[in-house]
C-alpha cells in the first residue's frame, strides 16, 4: 500500500516538473543559471568594493565588442588583420628557411655519394623523406610563429571569450554549444589541437558536433594552398602593394563559407545521428588585461608551435618517402603516379579538378603541407617534391595545365572541406574513442567537399560561364 501511495507521488510530480518544463520552455536551464548569477552579483556588490574606473572601461568596450551591431564586423576585421599579418610576415623567413634546409640537403647529398650509397636509398632517404621533412618545417613555422602568438595574444588580453559569448547564439540555433567557436579557433592553427581542445565542452553529445566538424575550419597546413592559388587567380592582376590585402579577403571568404559549412552541419546532426536539445553554456567573461609578453611567446611558441610541428614532421616523414617511391617506379612507360593520376582523372574533372589535383590531396593524407609541392612535382615529372622561384613560375606551370578560375575556385573549396589529416584522424580516434565517430570524421567532410565542388563546376559547366 506504501508502494502504491508512493509510486502516485512519484508519478503527480514528475506531472508538475513536466508541466513546469512545459510553461517556462527549452530555456529552463539558461532561467535556473541566469537566476544563480544574479544572485551572486547581487551578494558581491554589497559586500565587494572595486575600481569603478575600470569597471566601467570593462563594461563600455564589452558593450561594443558583444554588440549585435559591431561584434561581428570586428571580429572579421581582427581575423583578416591576423590573417594578412601572416601572409606578409611569413614569407620572408619561410624563403630562408627553405633556403638553409635545401642547402643542407646538398651536403647530405655529399655525404651519400662520398660513402658511394645507390641511387635509390639516396632517393628515398633525401629526395624523399629529408626533402619533404624540409618542406613541411619552411612551410609551417614561419606562420605559425606568427599565428599562434598573435592568437594567445587575443586570448591572453581576453577577446576569445567574447568570441565565443557572440557566437553563442547561432550555435544554440543549431543546438550545439557555443564554446565550439573556441575549439573552432585552436583549429586555425592545428585540427588535431582543436579536437583535443573539445574537451572544455561538457556534454558528450555537444563535444561530438564539435569533433565532427572542426575539420571545416582550415589548418595551418592548408593555408600554403589557399594562399599560393589565391594569389595567382584572385589578387594576381594586382599591385604588389595591395596583392597581399587582397590575398588575406580571399582567405576570411574561405573561412566564412567553412564557418557556415560548420553551423549547417551541426544543425544537421543535432536533428539526426546526436538529437538534443543545446545545453547552457555557462561563460564568465574575465575582465580585458595586459598581455604578459614572455607568458604569451612561451605558450605560443612551446606549448602550440612546436607541440604541433613535431606532430606534423613525425606524419610527413614517411609520405615525402612514398612519395619519391609512387613517383620513380615505373609501369610500362610511365611511374606509378602518373598511372594512379590517369585513374582518378574522369572523378576529378567531374568536380572541377584533374586526376594529378586530387592524387596529390590523397598523398597529403599524412600532412596538408606538402599538397602543393607534390602536385607540382606530379606537373614537372621531376620524381621528388620541388619549389618554384618564384608566384610567376607556378601560375605559368598551373597555366600551362589547364586551370582557369574554375580550377582554382574548386581546388580551394576542396582544401578548404576536404578530409583531415593522419595527425587528426588519430586523435580523433584518442578523443572520440570510438572508430564508429571516426570513421564519420572522415568521410562526412569528403562527401560535403566532392559534393560543394561537384555543385559548382557543374552549375558553372551548364550555365556556360566558362
Amino acid at each position: 500500500m506504501n508502494d502504491s501511495i508512493l509510486h502516485t507521488a512519484l508519478r503527480d510530480l514528475q506531472g508538475e516538473a513536466e508541466n513546469v518544463r512545459l510553461a517556462v520552455g527549452n530555456t529552463f536551464g539558461d532561467k535556473i543559471v541566469r537566476d544563480i548569477f544574479a544572485d551572486a552579483e547581487h551578494i558581491a556588490c554589497q559586500n565587494v568594493s572595486r575600481q569603478e574606473k575600470n569597471s566601467d572601461w570593462n563594461r563600455k568596450l564589452d558593450d561594443i565588442l558583444t554588440s549585435k551591431v559591431f561584434g561581428y564586423p570586428i571580429m572579421l576585421m581582427i581575423l583578416g588583420v591576423i590573417l594578412w599579418l601572416t601572409i606578409a610576415g611569413a614569407n620572408v623567413p619561410s624563403g630562408m628557411l627553405a633556403d638553409a634546409l635545401f642547402d643542407f640537403q646538398d651536403v647530405l647529398t655529399g655525404i651519400f655519394v662520398a660513402l658511394g650509397a645507390p641511387d635509390w636509398l639516396h632517393g628515398v632517404l633525401v629526395l624523399g623523406l629529408y626533402r619533404g621533412l624540409a618542406w613541411v618545417v619552411s612551410v609551417m613555422l614561419p606562420p605559425m610563429a606568427i599565428f599562434f602568438p598573435l592568437f594567445t595574444l587575443l586570448e591572453d588580453l581576453g577577446y576569445l571569450p567574447r568570441v565565443s559569448f557572440n557566437l553563442d547564439h547561432l550555435f544554440k540555433k543549431a543546438k550545439a554549444c557555443g564554446k565550439q567557436s573556441l575549439t573552432m579557433c585552436m583549429g586555425f592553427g592545428c585540427n588535431a589541437a582543436a579536437i583535443v581542445s573539445c574537451r572544455i565542452i561538457h556534454s558528450p553529445r555537444e563535444r561530438l558536433i564539435a569533433i565532427l566538424t572542426n575539420n571545416f575550419v582550415p589548418c595551418n597546413g592548408r593555408f600554403p594552398t589557399l594562399i599560393a592559388i589565391g594569389t595567382i587567380f584572385g589578387a594576381g592582376a594586382l599591385t604588389q602593394q595591395f596583392r597581399t590585402a587582397a590575398t588575406a579577403g580571399i582567405i576570411t571568404g574561405l573561412i566564412l563559407i567553412g564557418i557556415l559549412v560548420t553551423f549547417i552541419v551541426s544543425w544537421a546532426l543535432s536533428h539526426t545521428l546526436l538529437k538534443g536539445e543545446a545545453s547552457s553554456m555557462v561563460l564568465e567573461l574575465p575582465p580585458y588585461r595586459r598581455p604578459k609578453i614572455v607568458s604569451v611567446l612561451y605558450r605560443s611558441m612551446i606549448d602550440r608551435t612546436i607541440f604541433v610541428l613535431r606532430r606534423a614532421v613525425v606524419v610527413a616523414a614517411p609520405a615525402g618517402a612514398l612519395t619519391w617511391i609512387v613517383g620513380n617506379i615505373y609501369v610500362g612507360d610511365a611511374s606509378i603516379l602518373a598511372h594512379a593520376a590517369g585513374f582518378l582523372d574522369p572523378a576529378a574533372q567531374l568536380i572541377g579538378l584533374d586526376g594529378y589535383i586530387l592524387l596529390a590531396f590523397i598523398l597529403g593524407i599524412p600532412a596538408n603541407e606538402i599538397v602543393l609541392p607534390i602536385l607540382i612535382m606530379s606537373y614537372m615529372s621531376s620524381g621528388y617534391m620541388i619549389e618554384l622561384d618564384n608566384i610567376t613560375e607556378l601560375q605559368t606551370l598551373l597555366v600551362n595545365q589547364g586551370w582557369t578560375w574554375l580550377t582554382a575556385l574548386c581546388t580551394m573549396l576542396f582544401a578548404l572541406l576536404h578530409w583531415p589529416c593522419a595527425t587528426t584522424v588519430l586523435t580523433t580516434l584518442k578523443e572520440s574513442g570510438s572508430k564508429k565517430w571516426t570513421f564519420l570524421a572522415f568521410i562526412l567532410p569528403t562527401g560535403i567537399a566532392f559534393l560543394v565542388c561537384l555543385a559548382v563546376a557543374q552549375s558553372v559547366r551548364i550555365f556556360g560561364l566558362i
